[in-house]
Protein backbone atom coordinates (compact mmCIF):
# COMPACT_ATOMS: atom_id res chain seq x y z
CA UNK A 1 0.00 0.00 0.00
CA UNK A 2 1.38 3.46 -0.92
CA UNK A 3 2.05 6.19 1.62
CA UNK A 4 -0.91 8.10 0.20
CA UNK A 5 -3.31 5.21 0.85
CA UNK A 6 -1.90 4.77 4.35
CA UNK A 7 -2.35 8.49 5.06
CA UNK A 8 -5.86 8.32 3.66
CA UNK A 9 -6.80 5.48 6.01
CA UNK A 10 -5.09 7.18 8.97
CA UNK A 11 -6.82 10.48 8.25
CA UNK A 12 -10.24 8.79 8.29
CA UNK A 13 -9.46 7.48 11.78
CA UNK A 14 -8.03 10.77 13.05
CA UNK A 15 -11.18 12.74 12.20
CA UNK A 16 -11.68 16.15 13.76
CA UNK A 17 -9.43 17.23 16.61
CA UNK A 18 -11.13 18.74 19.63
CA UNK A 19 -9.57 21.84 21.07
CA UNK A 20 -8.59 21.11 24.64
CA UNK A 21 -6.57 24.18 25.61
CA UNK A 22 -7.48 27.81 26.14
CA UNK A 23 -5.41 30.85 25.33
CA UNK A 24 -6.41 33.16 28.21
CA UNK A 25 -4.92 36.25 26.60
CA UNK A 26 -6.98 35.95 23.40
CA UNK A 27 -9.82 33.92 24.98
CA UNK A 28 -9.59 31.33 22.22
CA UNK A 29 -9.44 27.53 22.18
CA UNK A 30 -6.81 25.40 20.47
CA UNK A 31 -5.37 21.90 20.66
CA UNK A 32 -1.97 21.77 22.27
CA UNK A 33 0.89 19.94 20.57
CA UNK A 34 1.11 17.17 23.20
CA UNK A 35 -2.60 16.34 22.97
CA UNK A 36 -2.39 16.43 19.20
CA UNK A 37 0.58 14.02 19.18
CA UNK A 38 -1.14 11.69 21.70
CA UNK A 39 -4.12 11.51 19.37
CA UNK A 40 -2.34 11.31 16.00
CA UNK A 41 0.81 9.21 16.57
CA UNK A 42 -0.84 5.90 17.56
CA UNK A 43 -3.03 6.04 14.45
CA UNK A 44 -0.04 6.80 12.21
CA UNK A 45 1.98 3.95 13.83
CA UNK A 46 -0.91 1.56 13.28
CA UNK A 47 -0.63 2.30 9.55
CA UNK A 48 3.16 1.93 9.45
CA UNK A 49 3.89 5.65 9.44
CA UNK A 50 6.46 7.43 11.61
CA UNK A 51 6.10 11.12 12.58
CA UNK A 52 9.24 13.23 13.01
CA UNK A 53 9.47 16.99 13.64
CA UNK A 54 13.11 18.03 13.30
CA UNK A 55 14.49 21.55 13.03
CA UNK A 56 16.88 21.74 10.08
CA UNK A 57 18.61 24.89 8.81
CA UNK A 58 16.25 27.26 10.61
CA UNK A 59 13.07 25.46 9.50
CA UNK A 60 10.58 23.40 11.47
CA UNK A 61 9.76 20.21 9.54
CA UNK A 62 6.96 17.77 10.03
CA UNK A 63 7.79 14.51 8.25
CA UNK A 64 5.69 11.41 7.92
CA UNK A 65 7.81 8.46 6.85
CA UNK A 66 6.57 5.11 5.62
CA UNK A 67 8.53 2.55 7.69
CA UNK A 68 7.18 -0.73 6.30
CA UNK A 69 8.34 -0.12 2.75
CA UNK A 70 11.45 -2.26 2.05
CA UNK A 71 12.48 -1.19 -1.46
CA UNK A 72 12.06 2.57 -1.09
CA UNK A 73 11.10 4.98 1.67
CA UNK A 74 7.87 6.91 1.26
CA UNK A 75 8.00 10.37 2.76
CA UNK A 76 5.65 13.37 3.12
CA UNK A 77 6.73 16.64 4.67
CA UNK A 78 5.67 20.15 5.51
CA UNK A 79 8.00 22.91 6.68
CA UNK A 80 8.11 26.56 7.61
CA UNK A 81 10.98 28.98 8.24
CA UNK A 82 11.49 30.02 11.83
CA UNK A 83 11.46 33.74 12.53
CA UNK A 84 14.69 35.40 13.63
CA UNK A 85 14.03 35.54 17.37
CA UNK A 86 16.78 35.95 19.98
CA UNK A 87 14.65 35.40 23.11
CA UNK A 88 14.74 31.61 23.86
CA UNK A 89 11.23 31.57 25.37
CA UNK A 90 9.70 33.28 22.35
CA UNK A 91 11.66 30.99 20.02
CA UNK A 92 10.37 27.96 21.94
CA UNK A 93 6.80 29.23 21.56
CA UNK A 94 7.32 29.76 17.83
CA UNK A 95 8.74 26.22 17.44
CA UNK A 96 5.75 24.71 19.29
CA UNK A 97 3.35 26.80 17.23
CA UNK A 98 5.04 25.81 13.96
CA UNK A 99 5.18 22.12 14.92
CA UNK A 100 1.44 22.19 15.57
CA UNK A 101 0.59 23.98 12.33
CA UNK A 102 2.95 22.09 10.01
CA UNK A 103 1.40 18.85 11.33
CA UNK A 104 -2.08 20.29 10.98
CA UNK A 105 -1.29 21.35 7.43
CA UNK A 106 0.34 18.07 6.42
CA UNK A 107 -2.61 16.01 7.64
CA UNK A 108 -5.23 18.57 6.59
CA UNK A 109 -6.71 18.66 10.09
CA UNK A 110 -9.69 20.90 10.70
CA UNK A 111 -9.05 23.66 13.21
CA UNK A 112 -9.44 27.38 13.63
CA UNK A 113 -6.47 29.66 14.05
CA UNK A 114 -5.80 30.35 17.70
CA UNK A 115 -2.71 32.18 18.83
CA UNK A 116 -1.75 33.43 15.39
CA UNK A 117 -2.95 36.74 16.79
CA UNK A 118 0.27 36.85 18.80
CA UNK A 119 2.46 36.11 15.82
CA UNK A 120 0.78 38.49 13.41
CA UNK A 121 -0.14 41.35 15.77
CA UNK A 122 -3.08 41.95 13.40
CA UNK A 123 -5.36 44.83 14.25
CA UNK A 124 -8.79 44.99 12.70
CA UNK A 125 -9.24 48.36 11.05
CA UNK A 126 -12.71 49.78 10.76
CA UNK A 127 -14.08 49.92 7.26
CA UNK A 128 -14.40 53.57 6.27
CA UNK A 129 -17.83 54.78 5.28
CA UNK A 130 -17.90 56.15 1.76
CA UNK A 131 -17.91 59.93 1.42
CA UNK A 132 -20.81 61.41 -0.48
CA UNK A 133 -21.17 64.88 -1.95
CA UNK A 134 -23.72 67.18 -0.37
CA UNK A 135 -26.42 68.77 -2.51
CA UNK A 136 -24.59 72.12 -2.22
CA UNK A 137 -21.34 70.56 -3.47
CA UNK A 138 -23.09 68.95 -6.44
CA UNK A 139 -24.70 72.29 -7.30
CA UNK A 140 -21.32 74.09 -7.68
CA UNK A 141 -19.68 71.44 -9.92
CA UNK A 142 -20.62 73.23 -13.18
CA UNK A 143 -18.92 76.43 -11.93
CA UNK A 144 -15.74 74.73 -10.63
CA UNK A 145 -12.52 76.17 -12.07
CA UNK A 146 -9.82 73.92 -10.59
CA UNK A 147 -9.24 70.68 -12.50
CA UNK A 148 -7.03 69.24 -9.74
CA UNK A 149 -9.75 69.73 -7.11
CA UNK A 150 -12.27 68.03 -9.38
CA UNK A 151 -9.89 65.08 -9.87
CA UNK A 152 -9.44 64.87 -6.09
CA UNK A 153 -13.22 64.69 -5.68
CA UNK A 154 -13.26 61.79 -8.15
CA UNK A 155 -10.70 59.92 -6.02
CA UNK A 156 -12.05 60.66 -2.53
CA UNK A 157 -15.82 60.49 -2.93
CA UNK A 158 -18.25 57.75 -3.78
CA UNK A 159 -20.23 59.38 -6.57
CA UNK A 160 -23.56 58.75 -8.16
CA UNK A 161 -23.29 58.15 -11.93
CA UNK A 162 -24.77 61.59 -12.72
CA UNK A 163 -22.29 63.29 -10.33
CA UNK A 164 -19.33 61.53 -11.95
CA UNK A 165 -20.62 62.51 -15.39
CA UNK A 166 -20.95 66.18 -14.31
CA UNK A 167 -17.37 66.20 -12.98
CA UNK A 168 -15.96 64.45 -16.05
CA UNK A 169 -17.80 66.92 -18.29
CA UNK A 170 -16.50 69.92 -16.30
CA UNK A 171 -12.92 68.60 -16.40
CA UNK A 172 -13.26 68.18 -20.18
CA UNK A 173 -14.56 71.75 -20.52
CA UNK A 174 -11.75 73.17 -18.40
CA UNK A 175 -8.97 71.21 -20.13
CA UNK A 176 -10.44 72.09 -23.54
CA UNK A 177 -10.31 75.78 -22.53
CA UNK A 178 -6.70 75.32 -21.34
CA UNK A 179 -5.84 73.74 -24.68
CA UNK A 180 -7.42 76.62 -26.64
CA UNK A 181 -5.49 79.13 -24.52
CA UNK A 182 -2.27 77.17 -25.07
CA UNK A 183 -2.80 77.17 -28.85
CA UNK A 184 -3.47 80.93 -28.85
CA UNK A 185 -0.30 81.51 -26.81
CA UNK A 186 1.81 79.44 -29.22
CA UNK A 187 0.36 81.32 -32.19
CA UNK A 188 1.29 84.64 -30.58
CA UNK A 189 4.83 83.41 -29.87
CA UNK A 190 5.33 82.24 -33.46
CA UNK A 191 4.22 85.57 -34.81
CA UNK A 192 6.93 87.35 -32.82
Amino acid sequence: MSIYKKLFEAKKEIGKISKDSTNPFFKSKYFDINSLLEHVEPILYKHGLLLLQPIIDGKVYTKIIEVECEDKIGNMESSIDLPNIQDPQKLGSAITYYRRYTLQSLLGLQAEDDDANTASKHVNKPIPTPKRLTAAQVKVIPQAEDVNKLRTVLKLYTLQPNEKLMIDKRIAELTKWDLKLLIKTFNLIWKL
